[in-house]
């Protein structure tokens, strides 16, 4: 079966340019799961042939779907179909936790570690003395080598013995001393992506994405994360399981 039979042929009386219809079609036939996760699309040169249009018609096309967040381009490996991540609030994860359940690599490239003094944002979240103590962590957070989020924790000074200790997973260092968190508020919203933030995800600045607010707290009430969450809106769906109690 050719790829064409597959998600549909050009319509000649359509009047929309080349690249907008060949764009839809990729797109309907993601939307209705013609298009796999992972599916790997045919070279540039081959599609131009097969649907009798130009290479840079094709191009065009695909990088509209790349900044959708429906294509993925992979240097050496081509263009294939995204993989959406579905974030639970159901339970307190790590993103390396969340990524390796879903048979992703997490992977982090690090914006600063640095020790220092609370400020006021921070002590009020956390429940800090003005001048206490505490350890920073930025960085960018990737699945597969693709940067899906920025993420900036703060926690207290008492609950690590030092900004080394966080190499992976700031969850697991936190575990190793007893002080991961076991209750959490979050607060979500929508943003759009700007400046240097838009920069480090690889999107567009403006782009629309997803702030996540996260306060973590121990068994006894005390407070050790106040973490800040960037997430790429087209690369994130999230869910909460409801009941009627």
């Amino acid at each position: 079966m050719t790829f064409a039979s597959r998600i549909g042929p050009m319509v000649p009386s359509d009047p929309a340019p080349l690249y907008v219809q060949f764009a839809r079609l990729l797109r309907e036939a993601i939307a209705g799961g013609v298009l796999e996760e992972d599916a790997a699309l045919p070279a540039e040169r081959d599609l131009a042939i097969e649907f009798g249009i130009s290479r840079i018609t094709i191009r065009k096309a695909m990088a509209e779907l790349v900044e959708e967040g429906l294509l993925v381009r992979r240097r050496g490996a081509g263009t294939t179909v995204s993989r959406r991540i579905e974030k639970s609030f159901a339970r307190i994860s790590s993103f390396s936790e969340d990524m390796i359940a879903r048979g992703r690599s997490p992977s982090s490239s690090w914006i600063s570690r640095a020790a220092g003094l609370v400020m006021p944002e921070e002590a009020m979240q956390l429940g800090l003395s003005p001048g206490a103590p505490v350890l920073r962590f930025h960085r960018v957070r990737h699945a597969d080598e693709i940067p899906m989020a920025l993420e900036f924790s703060t926690i207290p000074g008492w609950c690590l013995p030092g900004i080394e200790d966080v190499t992976d997973s700031l969850y697991t260092a936190l575990d190793a001393t007893g002080h991961r968190p076991t209750r959490a508020l979050q607060r979500l919203r929508a943003v759009p992506v700007l400046g240097n933030h838009a920069r480090l995800l690889g999107i567009d600045p403006g782009s629309p994405g997803l702030l996540i607010e996260r306060c973590g707290f121990l068994r006894d009430g005390r407070a050790v994360e106040f973490t800040q969450s960037f997430y790429r809106g087209d690369a994130y769906d999230f869910v909460a399981e409801l009941t009627d109690l």
